[in-house]
């Protein structure tokens, strides 16, 4: 076992924990990939090495550390290559890390009975389709034609689908900083139905976001929302801007449209995060001019409103909606 992959157990504000947490792991080795919310890979064949342990035994000493210095638990999954950990990451649970063996047979076994959206990547329209002619583990994928695979979800999809379905990982861990992007969680004090509060939920995470945005005078690339339920399960989806942009009603129109597509049907939210990423600074931006009077309105009523809030505080001015 060369990667793990580690889900920490945080609590509902995690936003300050997640940097220190990825600190820990770059104390064993430099090469780790933040996956937020809660999440990252860490690439430990040099760790190995040096400390004289394989993974699963670093996974355990990790996990210590965390829980000493933090109180956080963690889930770990490991295997040879990040897919394989995330993987085994499904199927782990806190205390006890899940490791797929490194022999080709035991791969292919560890892989047979799996469902197909165990496979990162493979989301539920795909699934379906997949489930629609019999393929819903990987055991059956792994054993169906490329061709068979390629006309039903496409040439490059079928292609990858079919070498993950065989154990073939050809990802690699990518250093990144979680500094690179900023989130604001939601949470409901109860597991929440109504869409009218899920929506509100949305319009107080897009504007402080974009407010914090504004402060550090940044603009953000993508927006991804992360929606948590009552079974611990959440959805995570994402989109590019039109233009990065720190501008708060653009945040809201796209979190109201990725939340729109998702299509929940009384689902029992737990919380809801919006996430900005691929910050650049607000200087280096380009805006496309609209020559709309009610666009730049808005935009200088936000000025204003940003240096309320700097003297008065965060709640001197806010949407009606949130206000009631």
């Amino acid at each position: 076992m060369t990667i793990l992959c580690v889900r920490f157990q945080l609590p509902p504000m995690y936003e300050a924990a997640l940097p220190g947490l990825l600190g820990l792991l770059e104390e064993f080795t430099p090469v780790v990939e933040a996956l937020p919310p809660d999440g990252a890979l860490a690439d430990l064949r040099g760790a190995e090495r040096y400390f004289g342990r394989s993974a699963v035994e670093l996974a355990a000493v990790i996990r210590v550390r965390a829980l000493a210095l933090y109180g956080v638990d963690c889930a770990i999954g490991a295997g040879p290559g990040p897919m394989l950990a995330r993987v085994a990451l499904r199927a782990a649970r806190p205390g006890v890390t899940c490791a797929v063996p490194e022999e080709p047979d035991a791969i292919a076994e560890f892989l047979a009975e799996k469902p197909v959206v165990a496979l990162p990547g493979v989301g539920t329209a795909t699934a379906r389709t997949l489930c629609e002619y019999g393929l819903d583990t990987l055991g059956r994928v792994a054993a169906a034609p490329l061709s068979t695979l390629q006309r039903l979800v496409g040439a490059k999809t079928g292609r990858e689908l079919h070498e993950k379905a065989n154990g073939v990982d050809r990802g690699r861990v990518v250093p990144n900083a979680v500094s690179r992007s900023l989130a604001a969680e939601r949470p409901f004090g109860i597991d929440e139905l109504d869409p009218d509060r899920h929506r509100r939920a949305l319009l107080s995470a897009a504007g402080e976001v974009g407010a914090r945005l504004r402060a550090l005078e940044k603009v953000c690339r993508t927006l991804t929302l992360t929606v948590r339920y009552a079974d611990r399960s959440s959805t995570t989806r994402s989109r590019t801007l039109g233009e990065p942009t720190a501008h708060s009603a653009a945040l809201a129109k796209t979190a109201y449209d990725m939340y729109e597509a998702l299509g929940l049907q009384r689902a029992r939210v737990r919380a809801i995060t919006l996430r900005a990423e691929g910050l650049a600074p607000a200087g280096q931006a380009a805006h496309q001019l609209t020559f709309d009077p009610v666009d730049e309105k808005v935009r200088r009523i936000e000025e204003v409103a940003d240096r309320a809030r700097a003297k008065f505080g965060p709640r001197a001015v806010m949407p009606g909606t949130l206000a009631a």
